[in-house]
């Protein structure tokens, strides 16, 4: 194999301040390699230790880990336990009046739940979901806007043992269809519409419209919560209201004990093409991998006012909005609206009013707000916050800094998160406490995750070389199955090129002579140019390092000598470039990759928009962007871009 080259290079280093250290859970270098050491003396004891460490067990489990069934693995499968028990009943005697949510409405109403009120309501929306036959084993879908009442939806399926699947509030009828036929759903939880950025969009007539095609049949309620009070249609007795449901019901639920093993949820990839892969959580593996890393990645103390932007509707949304800072008793923020409305300071407004201690958002959130400049953060009073985070994708180092010095002021450590829908929580991330940080880098793998970098055949490659990022022993929080479809996750995931013994992420990744991982980005985003296989991820970066970019998205297109070329979408800080002014800049840029990084990596290439092409969660739609440069039709639904109209830009080439 040829290698995937790595052209990054990056020396920047910043090691954790003192004052953080010495109050860090995971306290220095020394403290980190305790940990690994105990996870490569006793992989099981370990695993087995944190897990009763952090988990209430109704029946305490007696066996760790079984790997006969390869690799449809088993953890602490002889005991028992109820997640809504372990995020809410634990706190009821300790901390029953400390705040739990602090949620922020897009008009900027704010709305307060302590523990014991949201044991209630969940208990109460539990109640009603079992008043309308709902059990142990049912599917539900969630597709609902940022609320408490998501989380509630949530929780009080898992007080039940009903198995829910939150659907983004952003995808099409015909999205919800196919989730709704591939679980075999039995009820739908929604609400009339949801606000963002001052509009109101649609969720009661999307969900009419699944129901109403063909094969949904297996959905016998519709649960309504009425957020706008919009007039919808209605389909009695199919139809209730939430605030119906819940009336008279009681405000205690004794809670379903399950398995460790009892699907929690199952949560679809969005994939553009085929089939929605069902990613299938288990409970217990999956708590316990949430929960420690709110202790080791985030650091979590008692005194946090933790917030981290995802939706619900995303694994990032289930780990550490819904589940993990319940679990540990946290105080977090919720917000319905997006980072733009009223204007591109509503982040900031909102660290400054809630005193926000921990804050973690994506790469694509940071690079947007960066076209703002630095002096609206200033305009704010960050001083609350004291750690940040990143996720859902690489974060270039240009824009690391950025976050760094303009938001945390240079003194709050950056906590950039490696993992996936199908791992559950974080895999690779810094211990802010314990590791200097290099700008760009996810760090090291958390104790207990043997993850490493290999080749085509599943050879480990030599550090400073590229490969593909898999994981060699099983851990407590990696998905289970995909839904209905185990020999799809086999092939997936353990696929026979590599043995069939290791868990391939689908990112290439390059470990450096330090040992600091990189990600370079998925797989088929390699490309190779004259011979060389190179990451779109380190392409990405030099354009963005130029003071000019705010964003930039590289592809490649078939070339007849050099097999592929370079091809770059790009968002400047100021106006869209036009006519001989495009040219220039476009010369510019490809110029200083070249200089940045060698003159293999030159785009062949540069297109000028407004903004990128994504989802309504911020992730570049990167299968669009190679139709394009191919100059191909789309034929890929377009329903859950942010910005359709940004297509026809991207279109036009420079002339």
């Amino acid at each position: 194999m040829s290698a995937i080259k790595s052209i990054l290079h990056e020396t920047r280093i910043f090691p954790p301040d003192t004052a953080f250290v010495k109050q860090a859970n995971v306290a220095g270098t020394g403290a980190y390699h305790a940990l690994c050491t105990e996870a490569e003396r006793d992989y099981q004891g370990f695993w087995g230790k944190l897990a009763q460490e952090q988990i209430l067990w109704h029946k305490v489990f007696t066996r760790v880990l079984d790997e006969s069934n390869h690799p449809f693995f088993k953890w602490f499968d002889d005991g028992e336990l109820n997640i809504s028990f372990n995020c809410l009943d634990r706190h009821l005697a300790t901390q029953p009046d400390k705040v739990a949510i602090i949620f922020e409405a897009d008009d900027g109403k704010v709305t307060k739940s302590t523990y014991r009120d949201l044991y209630r309501r969940v208990c109460q929306f539990a109640n009603g979901l079992r008043s309308l036959g709902i059990a142990k084993g049912d599917r539900v879908i969630i597709y609902m806007p940022m609320s408490i009442e998501a989380v509630v939806a949530m929780q009080a399926c898992a007080r039940i043992g009903a198995i829910h699947s939150v659907v983004f509030g952003g995808f099409s009828a015909k999205s919800l269809h196919e989730r709704i036929i591939d679980a075999g759903a039995v009820a739908v939880i929604s609400a009339d519409e949801q606000i963002r950025g001052g509009r109101a969009i649609p969720l009661k007539s999307a969900v009419d419209e699944a129901l109403a095609m063909d094969g949904a049949d297996s959905v016998k309620s519709v649960v309504i919560y009425q957020r706008s009070g919009k007039d919808v249609k209605w389909h009695a007795p199919r139809d209730v209201w939430w605030h119906d449901l819940i009336k008279d019901k009681d405000d205690t639920c004794e809670p379903e004990w399950v398995n460790a093993e009892h699907p929690l949820f199952t949560l679809y990839t969005s994939g553009s093409t085929g089939k929605p892969k069902g990613v299938q959580h288990s409970s217990a593996g999956y708590l316990l991998g949430a929960m420690i890393s709110m202790k080791w990645v985030f650091d979590y103390k008692p005194t946090d006012i933790f917030w981290c932007t995802a939706d619900v509707g995303w694994v990032t949304g289930h780990s550490y909005v819904a589940y993990g800072p319940l679990a540990m008793g946290a105080t977090q923020i919720m917000f319905e609206g997006v980072p733009t409305y009223p204007d591109a300071g509503r982040f900031w407004k909102i660290i400054q009013d809630h005193k926000v201690t921990t804050f973690y958002t994506a790469p694509t959130a940071i690079r947007s707000l960066i076209k703002s400049g630095p002096d609206l953060p200033r305009q704010y009073d960050l001083s609350s916050l004291r750690l940040l985070g990143s996720v859902g994708e690489p974060i270039n180092p240009e824009a690391w800094m950025w976050y760094y010095t303009v938001v945390g002021q240079s003194r709050c450590p950056i906590v950039d998160t490696w993992w996936q829908t199908e791992t559950g929580s974080h895999m690779i991330a810094p211990m802010p406490g314990a590791m200097p940080l290099k700008p760009g880098s996810c760090v090291f793998p958390l104790p207990g995750i043997m993850a490493v970098v290999v080749d085509e055949a599943g050879h480990e490659v030599e550090d400073g070389k590229g490969g593909f990022l898999v994981i060699k022993r099983p851990f407590p929080s990696l998905a289970r199955t995909l839904w209905g479809d185990p020999e799809r996750f086999r092939k997936t995931y353990f696929p026979q090129d590599l043995g069939g013994k290791y868990y391939l992420a689908g990112d290439s990744a390059n470990r450096d002579l330090n040992g600091y991982f990189w990600i370079m980005g998925r797989i088929d985003d390699v490309l190779n140019v004259s011979g060389h296989r190179l990451g779109t991820m380190e392409i990405e970066s030099a354009l963005v390092a130029n003071p000019l970019v705010a964003e930039a998205a590289v592809v490649g297109k078939p070339h007849d000598i050099k097999g592929e070329a370079v091809i770059a979408f790009v968002v400047l800080k100021g106006m869209r470039p036009q006519g001989e002014n495009a040219r220039k800049i476009s010369t510019e840029l490809r110029d200083w990759v070249a200089k940045e990084i060698g003159s293999i990596a030159k785009p062949d290439e540069i297109r000028f928009g407004d903004n990128l092409p994504k989802t309504r969660s911020g992730k570049i739609m990167r299968r669009l962007l190679r139709a394009i440069a191919r100059g191909e039709e789309i034929t890929q639904d377009v329903s859950t871009l942010e910005n359709p109209a940004i297509l026809e830009q991207l279109q036009q080439p420079i002339k």
